[in-house]
């Protein structure tokens, strides 16, 4: 919406050229004459807006404000003036590039204010003003009082119109918008929630006359009608209007006992009972007697008069049942129209009844590649099979046994069931299923589709042997890994072709890690073999899954030995009698191991060649392994005398390498 321009009442400041343009605005002098036009044009505020509306009333005394500024503003200036034009608040200024004013508030009598904003530039130059209505009303309308009728009214009746009276005078000055309408169960109701009315609270917004409102739907029973005119500020009239409203449009409610919630193996009794809060199911003589109703399958209904009715359902099948009542009003949904007016249907539900059992029979064959699952095959003409109960059992055929349970899986009509043949005696074996259908009705068979008796042989599987070997004599060197093979055979001698091999390698203690796993498959001749990677001393396995025609197989463990892996140094070849000592430095390789919290014990040993080896100190590892020792010659029969010496690493709880010494190294006394 375009705004008028107005000039400022009073302005102080400079007077330069952009002052003398708005001077001239206020003055009517030619703007061509004075100043640019474009100075006038730049200075004021751009699409001024009133929240909630210029054209809208408003009921609350606070308005705000809010427009756009172009370049160059410094500060902005408003006032308020009054329905007739008289300044309430003067010049009020702002001394910064404002966009908005908050809380302007105009005084407390009902009318059409307005705002006036003007801005002004850096030099003290003031564009012209833009002015906004300010509409207030916060008038309560007069009493507006629904007419009803004082009588019950019944389901014909609706819909069902309200009329309203109108407010006395004198209305509001922002007129009548129209009127809000509520209804419920309490006498001191509202129809706005609020101390105004919304929109969508406001039931009939067309002004003054527009005083009729229809009700499509009421529950049963006394209802309250509550109304208020409301003004166009959307403030609503100081008093509700109320008035009592009596409904029994309803038919009776009625209840089924007796009807099951899924499929039954018996017949079924039904009773169908009444009740009415409004007009009632009490017997009469006349005519539109109350009664209750049970309609089964379409047929004629059964009735009885007054609030109750029985009914039995016999045979087999899904039977649809309806159920329905009268009151003493006439109220009923038996779904027939009369004088224009059709009743709602009536409540349904269904019954179902299956007295047969299913059909049960084990398959014809097995299954030549899953010879170990067992399946029986069930069909149910009415409630179909229940997934949630079922078994097969077996016992050895002659003994005399119980049967015993098969761990069972029902779905889509199949049982399954997997025999582990392996784990029972050699034999023959018979086999009996139990099914159900969702009734509870149940079927038992100890026979094949094609009638014959369901007897296996056992074992079902073919035996699986493996056979492995590893390193010679079962001894590694330190940090060199080694071949492992060996090969599957099925039965007597048949080479199991392409089936995968788990190879587990289960270190000795204080290894990090304790086991690792690795795969291989087998050839087309039952081979296969893998390269096992460094690591402490061991023991190696393998073994094969079993499969749907072959049993597993584990060989036995086969045990690698892994040495010690030492180093020794000494700080020289010759040891002078007497002299410095001679030092003795090495190192313990520890891959794949926990070096002991104490450190790994090094025996230092020395001996003359030819002669067994001799300890004459024991040291223990540093956290990586190394150690050091240093050792004083100081007898005179070692001159001239050549020695051996190594480091030997024993064995050592949590040490997961076999003892091993390092290479000799000599020394020569001197």
């Amino acid at each position: 919406m375009s705004r008028q321009a107005a000039a400022p009442a009073t302005r102080s400041g400079p007077r330069r050229t952009a002052r003398r343009c708005a001077s001239a605005i206020a003055l009517g002098l030619s703007l061509a004459l004075v100043c640019p036009v474009a100075a006038v044009a730049s200075l004021q505020p751009i699409d001024l807006q009133v929240e909630g509306g210029e054209d809208n009333w408003h009921s609350n005394r606070m308005f705000a404000l809010t427009w756009s500024n172009p370049p160059g503003v410094a500060a902005v200036h408003y006032r308020l003036l009054s329905p007739g034009g008289g300044v309430l608040i003067g010049d009020t200024t702002l001394p910064w590039a404002a966009t908005s004013v908050q809380h302007l508030s105009v005084p407390g009598a009902p009318g059409a204010y307005a705002a006036e904003v003007w801005l002004e530039d850096a030099d003290g130059a003031e564009g012209p003003a833009v002015s906004a209505k300010l509409r207030f009303d916060d008038a309560r309308p007069g009493t507006s009082e629904p007419l009803l009728s004082p009588e019950w009214i019944g389901r014909s009746a609706f819909p069902y119109t309200v009329h309203l009276t109108h407010p006395a005078a004198p209305l509001p000055i922002s007129g009548i918008r129209g009127y809000a309408v509520s209804t419920d169960s309490s006498p001191t109701g509202t129809p706005c929630a609020g101390e105004t009315c919304s929109a969508a609270e406001t039931d009939l917004q067309g002004g003054l006359t527009a005083d009729s409102l229809p009700i499509g739907e009421l529950p049963e029973g006394i209802d309250y009608v509550h109304a208020a005119a409301v003004s166009g500020s959307g403030t609503p009239s100081a008093a509700i209007g109320t008035a009592i409203l009596r409904v029994d449009k309803t038919e009776p409610e009625v209840h089924l006992l007796g009807a099951p919630a899924g499929w039954v193996s018996v017949p079924v009794k039904l009773t169908a009972e009444s009740s009415d809060a409004a007009s009632g199911m009490a017997a009469t003589e006349n005519a539109a007697s109350p009664f209750t109703a049970i309609q089964i399958d379409g047929g004629a209904p059964t009735i009885a008069p007054g609030a109750s009715v029985n009914a039995t359902v016999i045979a087999s099948g899904v039977h649809s049942i309806a159920y329905y009542g009268r009151d003493a009003a006439g109220n009923v949904a038996d779904g027939t129209t009369a004088g224009g007016l059709t009743n709602r249907p009536p409540a349904r539900t269904v019954v179902k009844i299956d007295r047969e059992p299913p059909r049960l029979a084990f398959a014809a064959a097995q299954n030549p590649r899953n010879p170990e699952l067992i399946e029986a095959r069930a069909e149910d003409r009415y409630s179909g099979i229940d997934p949630s109960r079922g078994s097969i059992e077996v016992r050895r055929v002659g003994a005399g046994e119980r049967f015993a349970v098969l761990p069972t899986q029902v779905s889509g009509g199949t049982l399954r069931a997997r025999w582990n043949s392996s784990a029972y005696p050699a034999g023959e074996y018979e086999f009996r299923a139990s099914g159900y259908d969702v009734a509870g009705n149940e079927a038992t068979t100890l026979v094949r589709s094609d009638g014959t008796a369901m007897h296996l042989s056992g074992p079902l599987k073919v035996p699986v042997r493996l056979f492995v070997q590893g390193a010679r004599e079962g001894s590694v060197r330190y940090g060199r890994g080694t071949w492992f093979a060996g090969r599957a055979l099925a039965g007597r001698r048949t080479p199991l072709a392409g089936v995968q091999v788990k190879i587990v390698e289960r270190f000795a203690a204080g290894s990090v890690p304790g086991e690792r796993t690795s795969t291989v498959r087998t050839g087309e001749n039952g081979r296969f073999g893998v390269r096992l990677a460094p690591g402490p001393s061991r023991e190696v396995l393998a073994s094969v899954a079993p499969t749907a025609t072959t049993r597993g197989a584990a060989s036995k463990p086969m045990a690698l030995s892994v040495h010690s892996r030492v180093v020794l140094h000494a700080s020289a070849r010759v040891a002078k009698i007497g002299g410095s000592p001679l030092v003795f430095r090495g190192k313990v390789a520890s891959q794949g191991a926990a070096m002991p919290a104490d450190g790994k014990v090094v025996q230092l040993q020395f001996r003359l060649p030819g002669l067994p080896w001799s300890e004459f100190r024991s040291v223990r590892t540093g956290p990586g392994g190394r150690f050091r020792y240093a050792y004083r010659f100081s007898d005179d029969d070692s001159r001239g005398v050549r020695f051996q010496f190594r480091a030997y690493a024993p064995a050592q709880a949590g040490w997961p390498f076999v003892p091993a010494g390092s290479l000799p190294v000599s020394v020569l006394g001197a």
